[in-house]
């Protein structure tokens, strides 16, 4: 069977597949001949650049998150504060639901992978260089709480969007502007949001 794709294009075009299956079917739902087969190549040739089903969803979670890390970056160098990371986290989410869900669901990952934990280890930085700020402008008094509370926030958000359960509950109804940025924003904005100066969260 001839591939008719070149070497690296390849590559993008068998994690762009396995994206899609995801989205569709779940990261339980593919393995690397029936990637094969929707590209129509050869059954081989994802194992050559993946080595196996685990090395597709590495790669998937270390795409996403260096695109989270992009993004969350670009966020922090164009002014934005951490409230605004936190509706970046969420748009990106909605984005790449399959990403998204490969890159927190640790089961499926291996945990040796340099560029994985690289990845990784780059979102995160930028979250937590978003807490600092908070913590130097003297607005949270305990930064790892910060860290955690706002995570939380806003991968709950997400996670209730994705799944179905922020409309199947009907809470999104209970908000006047149903956007779900506006929702996130707004949920955030109860620990990160506008405050009286010189009196920090936590009080």
């Amino acid at each position: 069977m001839a591939d008719g794709y070149h070497h690296g294009n390849l590559r993008a075009a068998v994690l762009e597949k396995a994206a899609e299956v995801i989205g569709r079917e779940g990261p339980h739902s593919f393995s690397l001949r029936s990637l094969a087969v929707e590209l129509g190549v050869s059954h081989t040739a994802p194992r050559h650049h993946f080595g196996s089903r685990e090395g597709v969803l590495n790669a998937l979670a270390t795409e996403g998150f260096r695109e989270l890390a992009d993004r969350l970056r670009a966020n922090r160098e164009a002014g934005g504060d951490f409230l605004d990371a936190g509706v970046e986290y969420v748009r990106f989410a909605t984005d790449r639901p399959a990403h998204f869900d490969v890159m927190f669901t640790p089961s499926l990952l291996g945990t040796d992978d340099e560029e994985l934990n690289a990845a990784r280890k780059a979102a995160f930085d930028e979250l937590r260089t978003g807490v600092d700020s908070l913590t130097d402008r003297g607005e949270v008094e305990d930064a790892a709480a910060a860290l955690v509370a706002g995570w939380s926030v806003v991968h709950g958000v997400a996670t209730l969007a994705l799944t179905g359960n922020l409309d199947g509950s009907g809470l999104r109804s209970l908000f006047q502007d149903t956007d779900l940025l506006a929702i996130t924003r707004r949920s955030a904005g109860l620990l990160f949001g506008p405050r009286t100066p010189g009196s920090p969260r936590g009080d």
